[in-house]
């Protein structure tokens, strides 16, 4: 059943896109409603202290006005108070002491004259165990306050009610025999006369805990969470009415009473209902904006799956996060999800796909207008401030700017709540701190992100573009002339790319890579013949032809061999498009008139991005530069605007979302760089 799943999800994840995304969007929406709280929802918002802004609100139901945390808590401390604590006596164990008292009395003091001190002496001591014992002696102390009611069991029978204080502390035992022997007479014995207590005395009184806690719960129960009970029609509070009070105290009633309510299977069903409509909008508005605003994406099922895979992960987390302890919801580092969206695609999809996120969540946490207003600006911040996320240094910079927006925030809202800072809990800053450092994670996760997914980052672009790669090293022994080449042109292409905003370390790349094919012949192609000999010399204009058409097709080879990924190897297949190779084209229709123009053609595809259509107008000048003999301004000028101009006439960006403006620019930066190639300086007059 498994396998045929999976191959079923297969075809359609290849065959038919539209239906794929199809069933994407329907997995997204259960899989979130289905992490949604399942409660009713109080659709009224309030703060305390601040006017009610609806109209007046009459009870729905009857429901019972809940007491605060703070009355319940001090109900318990009463309670626990007032609880009786019991313990248990065993008066047989005062007897064995009174009885061996009078043989250890003989033994010790039988050298003392039968008089009336030893008589004195004796009875003290009859005096000492009967205060000793009066109550019960204990080994150590519980803890109790000294005026705690106690119930004593005496031999498990008879039930005795007395403070705590009156039992005794076997530990107090030194200090309360010196307080009976002050009296300077006493001196010869007082040792002899102690050590017998410290021998004899041992305890008869002990904790009962299974009775208290039997007490104390059957107390606690007894409880209650309630204080009264408001009546269906019972106006609660009014239109501009100040939320505070008993008003408050309804209100809060009234909200828990709708988030607890048990459902029938009728109303689950139309909360079910009604949570799939908002999250459908609200996943339905992200596709829009794919299909409108970025159609390269919307057509590639891979990163679709991509963005809506990070949308359900950050609800996840926020909804495990919310189940285990609500207080902890800043945590989360919410800000990775722009962060990864804009390493791999842009800042506005990256932005869109954040707030669309954060209206989700809206359903999820408490305070959502306050929580969503903290994550939409955190979310701005991110965007404005990381740029070249390769470049670690922007990334922690970023992120201190992200939290101290939170906590900025947090502590302007506390104030508009409270009204002051006394109360403020200076250790939730802590959360914000930990969300910052959590946020870090972004980078081995976008690593990761590129692996499963097969997607390429600015990182990893930064990686590619190193020259001492084992691919671009391999170019520059085979075909130095191709790797001088694809230097000069990464230089220009990254410079058009920054004038007209493209992705200018994603040209680059592809600009190094674009003619890596020029490796298995690299003698073929003139930037590589030193000795002055040209083997197309042997070959009909045909076949030459074919070799340096197929420079396209063996670099594309190479390239997925070497693992490049398919954003690159985009620039190999693009870089000629479907032009002519109009040298040999030319040679042979000076031979003759028929032949098929097709195998003079180069296969495509045309450019289809900003960035692959710049590489192309870049190759070519910086190609066809060399032709010129004796360069000048005007010579420069001339030269680009007819290259550049032939590939316009051409269609060869028709299929780039590239304007005549960025091309205009283009070509003045090209203009401007192969001037001082040539080191070309201003032309005085005579």
């Amino acid at each position: 059943m498994t396998a045929t799943m999976n191959r079923f999800l297969h075809a359609l994840y290849k065959n038919n896109a539209l239906l794929y995304k199809v069933f994407l969007f329907a997995v997204t929406t259960v899989l979130v409603v289905y992490l949604f709280p399942k409660s009713g929802t109080f659709r009224y918002s309030f703060e305390k202290g601040k006017p009610w802004q609806s109209e007046n609100l009459y009870a729905p139901f009857d429901f019972a006005i809940e007491k605060s945390s703070e009355q319940l808590a001090l109900e318990i401390d009463r309670t626990k108070e007032e609880s009786p604590v019991f313990f248990e006596v065993d008066t047989m164990r005062f007897v064995t002491v009174q009885s061996n008292y009078e043989l250890r009395f003989d033994n010790e003091f039988f050298n003392v004259p039968k008089n009336q001190f030893q008589s004195n002496l004796y009875q003290k001591g009859l005096s000492v165990l009967e205060q000793l014992y009066g109550v019960g002696v204990l080994d150590t102390d519980f803890g109790y306050a000294p005026q705690q009611v106690i119930s004593i069991l005496i031999n498990k029978t008879q039930n005795r009610v007395v403070e705590y204080g009156e039992l005794f502390i076997q530990t107090d035992l030194n200090t309360f025999l010196d307080s009976q022997l002050e009296d300077t007479i006493y001196d010869p014995y007082r040792a002899a006369f102690k050590s017998i207590f410290f021998d004899l005395v041992v305890p008869n009184a002990s904790f009962n805990s299974s009775l208290t806690e039997v007490a104390l719960n059957e107390r606690l129960s007894q409880i209650s969470k309630v204080r009264g009970r408001v009546d269906k029609g019972t106006l609660i509070v009014s239109k501009g009415e100040v939320v505070q009070g008993e008003k408050l105290a309804m209100l809060k009633s009234l909200e828990s009473e709708y988030e607890s309510q048990v459902w029938s299977e009728a109303n689950y069903v139309w909360i079910l209902a009604a949570y799939s409509v908002l999250v459908a909008l609200a996943l339905l508005m992200l596709f829009l904006f794919l299909r409108k605003y970025r159609p390269e994406i919307f057509s590639n099922n891979t990163k679709v799956t991509f963005i809506f895979f990070n949308i359900a992960l950050m609800v996840l987390l926020t909804t495990l996060v919310v189940k285990f302890n609500s207080a902890y919801i800043y945590v989360v580092p919410l800000c990775i999800l722009p962060l990864v969206l804009k390493a791999f695609f842009d800042a506005r999809l990256g932005l869109f796909a954040h707030v669309i996120t954060v209206l989700l969540l809206g359903f999820v946490v408490a305070n959502n207008y306050e929580y969503m207003f903290l994550q939409i600006i955190a979310g701005i911040v991110t965007i404005l401030t990381v740029s070249e996320l390769y470049k670690r240094a922007n990334l922690f910079i970023s992120v201190g700017q992200i939290t101290l927006i939170y906590i900025i925030s947090y502590f302007a809202f506390y104030v508009i709540h409270e009204g002051s800072i006394d109360g403020l809990k200076w250790q939730n800053f802590l959360l914000f701190v930990l969300c910052g450092l959590a946020t870090l994670f972004v980078q081995p996760l976008i690593y990761a992100y590129e692996k499963l997914f097969g997607l390429v980052s600015d990182v990893s672009l930064l990686e590619l573009s190193d020259t001492n790669s084992a691919l671009l090293k391999e170019l520059s022994n085979k075909a130095p002339g191709t790797f001088h080449h694809s230097l000069n042109v990464a230089n220009l292409a990254e410079a058009a790319a920054n004038d007209i905003g493209a992705n200018a370390m994603l040209v680059r790349v592809g600009a190094l890579y674009h003619d890596v094919g020029k490796m298995l012949n690299p003698t073929y192609f003139t930037e590589n013949q030193s000795t002055g000999t040209n083997p197309h010399d042997e070959l009909s204009a045909k076949e030459s032809a074919k070799i340096i058409v197929d420079h396209v097709i063996n670099g594309i080879e190479i390239a997925k061999k070497n693992k490049l990924p398919d954003r690159v190897i985009d620039f190999i297949r693009t870089h000629h498009g479907t032009s002519f190779v109009r040298y040999f084209y030319n040679k042979q229709m000076a031979l003759s008139s028929e032949f098929d123009p097709n195998d003079f053609r180069y296969n495509g595809p045309k450019p289809f991005s900003r960035e692959t259509a710049i590489l192309m107008m870049c190759d070519s000048v910086e190609a066809a530069s060399k032709s010129l003999k004796e360069p000048t301004s005007t010579t420069i000028n001339t030269f680009v605007d007819t290259i550049i101009l032939n590939q316009i006439e051409a269609d060869q960006f028709l299929n780039a979302n590239i304007t005549f403006k960025d091309i205009e620019s283009i070509k003045k930066v090209l203009k401007h760089k192969l001037a001082n190639m040539y080191h070309l300086r201003i032309e005085y007059p005579e």
